[in-house]
């Protein structure tokens, strides 16, 4: 099983969890972070760290969310590791309440 980055990230990129991963599975992007299923251990550190709770189990995908699963396995297959906290994105406040960001992902 791993943990899944969905879109409530997109737009927002805080980088709370990737200081607390033990496997460095987290990769970034321009606008957005994703998890490498391949290599989360299912440790669950990550999930309670994302302030805009875009962190899932990918057994607890909300409904409408399971495509993220495909998409964190994808991007993370060309985007590069990330193992140290950054700034986030200047306009991440105005951003994490918002809904269905998919559209805003830049790649």
């Amino acid at each position: 099983m791993t943990y899944v980055v969905t879109d409530d990230c997109i737009r927002c990129k805080l980088t709370d969890c990737v200081e607390v991963c033990p496997v460095d599975c987290f990769h970034e992007g321009p606008n957005m972070l994703v998890i490498d299923p391949d290599e989360c251990i299912d440790c669950s550190l990550c999930e309670p760290e994302c302030p805009v709770e875009a962190i899932y189990s990918e057994d607890e995908l909300p409904d409408g969310k399971e495509e993220f699963l495909a998409l964190n396995t994808e991007l993370s297959a060309n985007w590069p590791v990330i193992n140290e906290s950054k700034d986030p994105l200047p306009e991440w406040e105005d951003w994490k309440d918002k809904e269905g960001k998919l559209e805003y992902l830049e790649r």
